[in-house]
């Protein structure tokens, strides 16, 4: 649900939040891949790629649907998905996970991930 041809500075429009209850219908059954981000607001890690995930949903918008994943809020999908450690960063195409990055990764890592399943 992002707002229709606002662009500014910021591509938080672009980003969406998944949870337990659109987690199934937004992730799972999408008909367009989509990079998922775990992360929780006490970790360094994570607030330094989520410019990363930004400019990414900026880049393939309208391809892919990119969404972040509290996972203090959203224990119950953290454990579904074995993160362990955060950022973990999950690409999911037909409802699979196609690929996982644990950690800070580079863009270029990411980018790629999602050209290859697109």
């Amino acid at each position: 649900t992002a707002c229709g041809g606002m662009k500014g500075n910021s591509d938080m429009a672009n980003i969406m939040h998944f949870d337990a209850n659109n987690f199934e219908t937004e992730v799972v059954q999408s008909d367009v891949p989509v990079l998922v981000d775990f992360w929780a607001p006490w970790c360094g890690p994570c607030k330094m790629i989520g410019p990363i995930i930004e400019e990414l949903a900026g880049e393939f918008d309208g391809k892919v649907k990119i969404g972040k994943v509290n996972v203090d809020d959203n224990q119950n999908l953290a454990g579904q998905f074995g993160i362990r450690g955060i950022p973990t960063v999950m690409l999911f195409n037909d409802g699979n996970v196609v690929n996982s990055f644990v950690g800070l990764r580079p863009k270029e890592d990411l980018a790629g991930a999602i050209n290859d399943v697109l």
